[in-house]
């Protein structure tokens, strides 16, 4: 170090964007260290950087005391008199400079090893600061090395990582691809690269849009919810804040271009682009296109909705391993039950019947009582008179109430005494799975484990229908390949 260090300071500085201070106080304190480990930890040293001579100084300073009691840190005033100062006076701090040609080998090595960590801890603040305020911009980087599973990527003055949960499961990549990706996170206390990339995020997708599509980067058409199976399908969910502009078209782009760009770039994750509704009905149909909804029932409390179809859109809205209701639910924030509109025509029909058993009702409020959710003669045998007299559709006073929820007991009583099974109970045998052609003691005892529509099996995991205790391996692959083959035979479902 007995060279000039202005000349290098100020070359790393610029190299890594590091303030030269920052640099000096390493150094500084990297020589301290260095001549501590040399010296004596017991002596009162100090550094300091000379902007003049761009040389480190290491001062050994001694206190001026009538009686030594420590030589290391005091001296006498005799001899701080004859070998520093002729006016020194008790009390007084005198310092000699240090020749730090003395420091050895093993202190410079320390001193070296202090210096590398302050400039590379230095380099990671400056890397921080430039990237926090960066978090969900796209950027680009080349291939390194996986790690882990985890890829890591060059971004130019530093290394990021893409790690596993992030990728595309799909994808494989070999040193030296370029890699697009989006900025998820900035981890400061990361021991390894501190930049965290995705390309399985919703927002990735967005923002590829935001790049591609100039009406989404000007305000003109919005992005207003995104789902994603990441490499397989994806739904968004576009509206346009001026008439003139079709959100879907200003998206898909001249023959598909803008679109195809997007995938492309996802390397052929197919893309539905749907318009935003504020009407939630309306915004969960579209949400399960390309499949036909036939009607909706909404749940509000539950956030639900029980969406029903022709029996042969059934497969399309439920999508293969049932992608296409998973990402409508994610989409819209509905819970979405996708049924056939045979069985529930069937369950109507046998509701209906239940509730005319009720003798003091008469059809026309028994039509009404099944329009506000009544499905059997027990639950209005359940219900109080409070339930009843507050419907909107019907004028129940308290004392009609009272014949109707008195008649609806008769009437359950009656049938457990004639051995007569109310229909509208028997839900074993309204069902679609007889779609799958499963055999029935199979059918039976997975809709009594609750999987009683094709959508929740298809849904379903291995081990979700393992967990089931009564079933065999062969059995789910009974299951399994039913459900494969029911959703084979529905159109196709290419998005745009």
């Amino acid at each position: 170090m007995g060279f000039d260090l202005n000349a290098l300071l100020n070359q790393i500085g610029k190299d890594k964007g590091i303030d030269k201070q920052i640099l000096v106080e390493a150094i500084e304190s990297a020589t301290l260290s260095a001549a501590r480990k040399q010296y004596g930890h017991n002596l009162n040293l100090e550094t300091q950087f000379n902007e003049d001579t761009g040389m480190i100084e290491v001062m050994e300073f001694k206190t001026v005391v009538e009686e030594v009691e420590d030589p290391d840190t005091q001296i006498s005033l005799e001899e701080a008199r004859r070998l520093y100062d002729a006016d020194a006076q008790v009390g007084d701090e005198l310092g000699r400079k240090l020749d730090i040609k003395d420091l050895g080998r093993i202190a410079a090595q320390t001193a070296k090893q202090v210096i590398i960590q302050k400039v590379r801890d230095a380099e990671r603040g400056v890397i921080y600061n430039e990237y926090v305020g960066r978090k969900g911009e796209l950027i680009n980087g080349i291939v390194q090395r996986y790690e882990r599973g985890n890829l890591i990527v060059n971004l130019g003055r530093t290394d990021a990582v893409l790690p596993k949960r992030e990728q595309i499961q799909k994808e494989r990549y070999r040193r030296g691809d370029r890699l697009r990706s989006m900025i998820l996170d900035v981890d400061p206390t990361a021991r390894g690269p501190q930049i965290i990339l995705t390309r399985s995020h919703p927002d990735f997708l967005k923002k590829l849009f935001e790049l591609e599509v100039p009406e989404i980067s000007e305000g003109v058409v919005e992005i207003k919810a995104v789902a994603r199976e990441p490499g397989e399908r994806a739904k968004i969910a576009v509206y346009s804040n001026d008439s003139g502009v079709d959100p879907v078209g200003a998206c898909v782009g001249i023959k598909g271009s803008r679109v195809q760009a997007v995938v492309t770039e996802l390397r052929g994750e197919r893309i539905d682009i749907i318009v935003w509704s504020p009407d939630a009905p309306s915004f969960v149909a579209r949400a399960l296109s390309p499949a036909e909804i036939t009607r909706v029932v909404m749940d509000e409390d539950e956030r639900s909705m029980e969406v029903i179809v022709a029996d042969d859109q059934l497969s399309l809205a439920i999508g293969r391993r049932g992608q296409n209701v998973k990402l409508a639910s994610k989409l819209t924030g509905w819970k979405i039950d996708v049924r056939s509109i045979s069985v529930v025509d069937e369950e109507n029909r046998r509701a209906r019947k239940s509730l005319e058993r009720i003798e003091k009702l008469g059809l026309a409020n028994a039509e009404m009582l099944f329009q506000e959710g009544y499905r059997s003669v027990a639950e209005v045998a359940e219900a109080t008179v409070e339930d009843l007299m507050e419907l909107e559709s019907i004028d129940i006073d308290r004392e009609l109430a009272e014949k109707i929820i008195n008649s609806a007991k008769e009437a359950v009583e009656k049938m457990k005494q004639e051995g007569i099974v109310d229909e509208a109970e028997e839900k074993l045998s309204i069902t679609d799975l007889d779609k799958l052609g499963l055999p029935v003691e199979l059918k039976d005892r997975l809709i009594d484990a609750g999987f009683d529509t094709i959508q929740k099996l298809v849904i379903a995991s291995e081990d979700d229908l393992g967990a089931i205790g009564k079933i065999s391996e062969d059995e789910i692959n009974i299951v399994t390949e039913a459900c494969e083959r029911f959703l084979r035979g529905r159109p196709r479902d290419d998005a745009i």
